[in-house]
């Protein structure tokens, strides 16, 4: 592939960790401006050089980084302010979403000790998610709000309460609307801990795992949706707002849409386990109506999944079923990988779509990097950059977690080829100085048209650790 060099142009600096990045256009406004999320409950808006608050959530937000609830996160965490979404009409209707955790739900967690499957041990692949009331972490939450004539952002309604198991996997970028459909998409996570103790996953009636299409123009009046974790929790109203289109999700940064003549092409990257990172891609996809998928269970018959997209977790991490790694005490140059979840990575092999390319958590080619987590995937349609043109750009947290400090993030991309076999990616390069400063590359943004690329980088894996973000643009 050709070697791309870009340069990063600094936009704003020491803001909190982004979790978003992307353009609108401000009612009665004339200038696309550039929206920054963090994580703990900003929103800023640049347009001209100048940056202002949109709207502050702060008090909104559970608190982050708590270390008195869980040592060994030490103000590392996947929570806060995850989504922000403008609806298509918001020039003329002012209507925006967000997705956050909400200050106050704090619980326990749904396992006392961290989890690991064992695969001559059946209680640890038939694990349940009891006690659902009383065993979670957090509550998430799905709104509405509308920014009034005076110019002030005022919450209208609740879509949808998410009682989550874990604190991790909450997705990030999680709101974004279809151009096909004219619906809000929200992505969520497998629900956290590691390798989906739950395989909430590939559960129709889990609201984790999934990528879920929410029909804002219908109106449920229901203002406050109960507290739910499963499909036929919600109200019957609320349930006819909602179609799936994949399951199988572990952890993802979006999804993003690319035109392609007269339909779009989606990207969804999935973060990987142990293994590798993947990205997918679909054109064509037949979302299910939760309606018929309740009304299956209620039934105990299979509901009709002809197109359904099934990205494979928990069976399958990307291409490879879930294994997880030990050092080989024989050869400490070597890997043992033993594999999960046998049986399930048999029963999905042929459900699953297969990624679009992948990249190692280990890769030892020299071109090639090995990766933590992917953070974002988006298309680039412009030509200020004329080589990646067309192509898919994605960002990865870290480079390999035994490279010396300060940590560098990894900015790369790939093309999508029409036979749809695996592609192959590249490293982009970048002429940025971060000196001594470690440098997390957190997210990846564009604009409305997506000629333009947004870095969000931050100086530290802490949330506590504030004002230590900037944002950039990718130019050449």
């Amino acid at each position: 592939m050709i070697k791309v060099k870009v340069s990063l142009r600094p936009i704003v600096s020491k803001i909190n960790l982004p979790t978003v990045l992307k353009t609108a256009i401000l009612p009665g406004d004339s200038i696309e401006r550039l929206f920054i999320a963090t994580q703990v409950g900003e929103i800023f808006h640049i347009g001209n050089g100048v940056i202002r608050t949109f709207l502050d959530i702060r008090p909104r937000i559970i608190k982050l980084g708590d270390s008195e609830l869980d040592v060994s996160r030490g103000g590392y965490d996947e929570r806060g302010l995850l989504g922000l979404a403008f609806h298509p009409e918001f020039y003329y209707n002012g209507l925006f979403y967000l997705h956050y955790s909400v200050a106050g739900t704090q619980g326990p967690g749904a396992l006392s000790e961290p989890f690991r499957p064992n695969p001559c041990d059946p209680r640890t692949l038939n694990l349940r998610w009891i006690n659902r009331e009383t065993q979670y972490d957090h509550i998430d939450t799905v709104e509405e709000w509308i920014l009034q004539s005076s110019g002030q952002p005022q919450k209208r309604r609740t879509l949808l309460n998410l009682r989550r198991p874990f604190f991790n996997h909450n997705g990030v970028n999680s709101l974004n609307f279809s151009p096909e459909t004219g619906n809000l998409v929200l992505t969520t996570g497998d629900g956290g801990s590691g390798y989906d103790p739950f395989n909430l996953s590939q559960d129709d009636m889990e609201i984790s795992g999934k990528i879920i299409e929410i029909d804002v123009v219908k109106n449920t009046f229901i203002y406050n949706p109960p507290v739910v974790t499963r499909f036929n929790e919600l109200p019957a109203p609320i349930q006819e707002t909602l179609t799936v289109i994949a399951k199988g999700v572990r952890n993802i940064p979006g999804i993003s849409f690319q035109r392609f003549y007269n339909q779009y092409i989606k990207y969804v990257g999935n973060v990987g386990q142990d293994l590798v990172e993947s990205i997918f891609s679909f054109v064509h996809y037949k979302p299910i109506p939760v309606t018929q998928l309740i009304q299956a269970s209620l039934m105990k018959s299979k509901p009709d999944l002809e197109g359904f997209i099934n990205f494979g977790w928990r069976g399958w991490e990307g291409a490879f079923p879930t294994s997880f790694i030990r050092g080989c005490s024989a050869n400490p140059t070597l890997d043992e990988k033993t594999i999960a979840y046998y049986n399930e990575a048999i029963n999905s092999s042929v459900k699953r779509i297969q990624p679009i390319t992948s990249y190692f958590h280990k890769d030892p080619r020299p071109d090639k990097f090995g990766g933590t987590a992917l953070t974002g995937v988006q298309p680039y349609m412009g030509n200020g950059i004329p080589n990646l043109t067309g192509s898919v750009v994605f960002t990865d947290l870290a480079k390999d977690e035994e490279s010396q400090p300060p940590v560098r993030g990894v900015l790369a991309y790939t093309r999508v080829s029409t036979d749809c076999k695996l592609n192959d990616f590249s490293v982009i390069e970048t002429d940025y100085n971060f000196g001594s400063q470690s440098a997390y590359y957190v997210n990846l943004g564009t604009n409305l048209d997506q000629t333009r690329l947004y870095l969000g980088v931050y100086g530290s894996m802490k949330v506590t650790d504030f004002n230590q973000g900037t944002v950039f643009e990718i130019v050449p």
